[in-house]
C-alpha cells in the first residue's frame, strides 16, 4: 500500500502536534510513504526561511527522508501530489484545495481529525 505524503502533512509534527508516521501506523498499518522531489524541493525553500514555519519545513524536511521521493512531471508541489496519488492508496494533506482535487480524482484523503488524530475521508 502506498501513501502520498504533502508538504504540510510533513509539517503536521511542529504546526499541529501530530506524530504522522504513527498515526499513520495506526490508521492503515503497513505502508510505503511516497512524496514527490517538489515537495522536498519546497520544504528545503520554506525551511531556508525564519519563524515556525520554517522550523516545521525543517522538521518536515528530515521526515520526507522516511519517505521514497519520486519523480513526477510536475514542478509545482500540489500538481505533483495530485498526479503521484492516482498511483496511490491515500494521500495525506490538510490542504483544503488540494483536498478537493483529490476527491475529483477519486483519491481517498487522509487528513486532520479532532486536533491530533488522522482520519480517512471519502
Amino acid at each position: 500500500m502506498r501513501v502520498a505524503v504533502d508538504t504540510n502533512a510533513l509539517m503536521m509534527p511542529v504546526e499541529c502536534d501530530v506524530r504522522l508516521f504513527d498515526e499513520l501506523d495506526r490508521l492503515i498499518g503497513g505502508y510505503e510513504p511516497v512524496t514527490p522531489e517538489a515537495v522536498v524541493a519546497e520544504l528545503e525553500k520554506l525551511a531556508a526561511g525564519t519563524g515556525e514555519e520554517a522550523v516545521a519545513a525543517s522538521v518536515g524536511r528530515d521526515l520526507a527522508d522516511r519517505c521514497t521521493v519520486v519523480s513526477t512531471d510536475a514542478d509545482y508541489a500540489d500538481d505533483a501530489i495530485v498526479e503521484l496519488a492516482t498511483d496511490c492508496d491515500y494521500a495525506v494533506t490538510n490542504d483544503r484545495p488540494l483536498r478537493r482535487r483529490l476527491s475529483e480524482a477519486n483519491v481517498p484523503v487522509i487528513c486532520l481529525r479532532g486536533g491530533t488524530k488522522l482520519a480517512i475521508t471519502e
